[in-house]
C-alpha cells in the first residue's frame, strides 16, 4: 500500500469512527438529560437510552433504595458497568448519562470515542428541579452546590458540545450544529451562543480555518478579508473582497466599497458574507450584511486574539467617523463564528500583545478561574481564549443592547476609544489603547494595588504604559463625546475586585483628568 492509498484508507477509517460516535448527553442533576435525549433521539430517528433508568432496571429497584442501602461506592461501580456497557453498543442512539457516570476514569476515556453535548444548568434551577425528586445527593443544598462545583470542570473538559439547559427546545434547534461536528477537525467543539434577536454556534478548534470545514455549508459565500489576513488564510467564497488593513480603513466610503462590490458579485439576502480577519474586517464586513438589501446573513472567523476573544461575538457591527469610533452601526448577529487558535500564529508579535488587554479586560470581569489563569502569566491559550469567549456570550446573553450587564464589557474602553480617536486611528492599536484605558479605569476605582498587577501584566507584554501623540485635555474632549453618554453624563464601569465589575459609575471630572495626565506625564 502507497502512501496515498494508506492516507485514504485512514481518513476512511476516522470517517467510519466518526459515524459510529453516538451522541451522549451530560451534565448535572437537573439539566434535563432524559428529557433532552428522547426529543433528539426523535428527531434524528434512532433510539434513545437513559442510563439511570438502565441502571433501575438490572437493579429491579429505585436507584435510591439501591443507593442508601449499598453506598454510593457500590451504586458507582455497578453504574460504571452499565454505562460502558452502553458506549460500547452502537451509534445509532442517544445516551443520557447520570450526572456521577464522569467521576469514574474509564467513563470518560470511553467518552473520547462519541460526540458528547453538556447540559449546562445553573445551581439554583438544578436545585429548584431536582430536589423534589427521588435523588439521593440533592438533599442536602451546601452539599448540592459543592458537587455543582466540582463535577463542572469534569463536565466541560470532556464534552465536545456546549448547550444551556434553560430552553428546553434548545437542543432541537442545535442539532444540525452539533451534527455538523463529525465533519470538523478533531477536538472542535461547540459553544451555544444566544441573544434577544438570535442564537448562533461558536465551532472552537484548531485547524478548523484550513480544513475545509464550515458552518452553514449549504450558503453561497462573499468573503470580505483584508490585505495582511489574505497573505496567511484563504477562505474559499463565490467573491473575495479585500480591503486594506488597519483601524483606519473602517470607515463609511470603505463600507460603500464593499457593498458596491457584493451587488456587482450577484450577492442576495440569502447568501452569506463571511468576515475573514481581526476587529476591523469583522465589524466593518457585519456592517455591510447588516444593511445590504436591509440584512443578509454572516459570520466570522476571527483570525485576531481581539477578535478571538472579543469583537466577533454579540453582533455589534459598525464604522468609525472622525468625531468617534463606532458612531456608526448596528446590532446584527452572526449565523456562525468559527475560531481557530491557529490562525494566531500568523500574527506579529504587537498585534498579538495587543489582543492581550482585551483577555486581561475579560478576565477581570469573569473574575475566578479565568482570572486566575490570567494573571498566572503565559501566553493566552486556548483555556483563555474560550474562557474569554464564553464570558462574553453569557454577558451578551443577558444584554444585548447595553442597556445593563453588557455595559461591563467597556471595561478601559472609554478612555481606549478617547485615545485611539485622540490620535488619529493611527498611533496606538485597539489593544493597545484599551489597556492604557483599562489601567484609567483602575485608577478611577481605587484599586492601586491591582492596578499595579495589571500593569506588570501588560508591561511583560511590551504594551505601553503612558500616553505619546494626544494631550490629557484632549483626551478629556473625546471621552466627553463618547457614544454611551446619557445627557451630559458619561457613564463609567469601575473595578471593585476580580469578578466584580459594574457600570453605570459617575466619575469626577477633576479625577477623569488626573487619571488620564498620569499616563500622558
Amino acid at each position: 500500500m502507497d502512501a496515498l492509498d494508506h492516507a485514504d484508507s485512514q481518513a476512511e477509517a476516522e470517517a467510519a469512527a466518526g459515524e459510529r460516535r453516538a451522541i451522549v448527553l451530560v451534565g448535572f442533576m437537573g439539566s434535563g438529560k432524559s428529557t433532552t435525549a428522547r426529543m433528539l433521539a426523535a428527531e434524528l430517528g434512532v433510539e434513545s437510552v437513559d442510563s439511570d433508568r438502565e441502571i433501575e432496571r438490572e437493579l429491579g429497584e429505585p436507584i435510591e433504595e439501591f443507593f442508601d442501602r449499598e453506598g454510593e461506592a457500590a451504586f458507582r461501580a455497578r453504574e460504571e458497568e452499565v454505562v460502558l456497557r452502553l458506549l460500547n453498543a452502537g451509534h445509532d442512539r442517544v445516551v443520557a448519562l447520570g450526572g456521577g457516570s464522569l467521576g469514574s476514569d474509564r467513563v470518560r476515556d470511553a467518552l473520547r470515542d462519541h460526540l458528547v453535548v453538556h447540559l449546562e444548568v445553573e445551581p439554583e434551577e438544578a436545585w429548584r428541579r431536582a430536589s423534589n425528586r427521588a435523588r439521593p445527593l440533592a438533599r442536602d443544598r451546601v452539599r448540592f452546590d459543592q458537587l455543582h462545583r466540582e463535577r463542572a470542570a469534569v463536565y466541560d473538559a470532556s464534552a465536545h458540545v456546549t448547550l444551556p439547559s434553560s430552553d428546553r427546545n434548545l437542543p432541537r434547534r442545535a442539532l444540525g450544529a452539533v451534527t455538523a461536528l463529525r465533519d470538523a477537525p478533531p477536538a472542535t467543539r461547540l459553544v451555544w451562543a444566544s441573544a434577544a434577536s438570535g442564537e448562533y454556534p461558536v465551532f472552537f478548534g484548531r485547524g478548523l480555518a484550513g480544513s475545509g470545514f464550515f458552518y452553514p455549508a449549504e450558503a453561497r459565500r462573499f468573503v470580505v478579508t483584508d490585505a495582511n489576513v489574505a497573505a496567511h488564510h484563504r477562505m474559499a467564497g463565490e467573491t473575495t473582497i479585500q480591503i486594506p488593513a488597519g483601524e483606519s480603513e473602517k470607515t463609511l466610503a470603505r463600507a460603500e466599497e464593499v457593498l458596491r462590490e457584493l451587488a456587482r458579485a450577484g450577492a442576495t439576502r440569502g447568501d452569506l458574507v463571511v468576515a475573514v480577519g481581526g476587529g476591523v474586517v469583522g465589524d466593518l464586513a457585519g456592517f455591510c450584511a447588516a444593511v445590504y438589501q436591509r440584512g443578509m446573513r454572516h459570520a466570522q472567523v476571527p483570525t485576531t486574539l481581539v477578535a478571538q476573544v472579543d469583537s466577533a461575538f454579540g453582533g455589534k457591527t459598525g464604522v468609525d467617523l472622525p468625531e468617534g469610533k463606532n458612531y456608526v452601526g448596528a446590532y446584527h448577529q452572526p449565523s456562525a463564528v468559527l475560531v481557530d487558535p491557529a490562525t494566531l500564529g500568523t500574527l506579529p508579535a504587537e498585534e498579538a500583545a495587543a489582543g492581550y488587554a482585551e483577555v486581561v479586560k475579560t478576565a477581570l470581569i469573569a473574575g475566578g478561574r479565568l482570572w486566575a489563569h490570567v494573571r498566572a502569566g503565559g501566553e493566552p491559550d486556548d483555556e483563555a481564549i474560550l474562557g474569554c469567549l464564553r464570558t462574553k456570550l453569557r454577558i451578551v446573553s443577558e444584554d444585548e443592547r447595553d442597556s445593563g450587564r453588557r455595559q461591563v464589557l467597556n471595561l478601559g474602553h472609554t478612555v481606549g476609544h478617547a485615545i485611539e480617536a485622540a490620535t488619529g486611528y493611527r498611533r496606538y492599536r485597539h489593544g493597545e489603547a484599551i489597556g492604557l484605558g483599562l489601567l484609567a479605569a483602575l485608577r478611577l476605582s481605587e484599586r492601586d494595588t491591582l492596578r499595579a498587577e495589571v500593569a506588570d501584566l501588560l508591561a511583560a507584554r511590551g504594551l505601553p504604559q503612558r500616553i505619546d501623540g494626544a494631550s490629557a485635555e484632549d483626551i478629556v474632549a473625546l471621552v466627553q463625546r463618547d457614544k454611551k453618554r446619557v445627557s451630559q453624563r458619561v457613564p463609567f464601569v469601575l473595578v471593585e475586585a476580580p469578578g466584580e465589575v459594574t457600570p453605570g459609575h459617575d466619575v469626577d471630572d477633576e479625577a477623569l483628568r488626573a487619571a488620564i495626565e498620569e499616563l500622558t506625564a
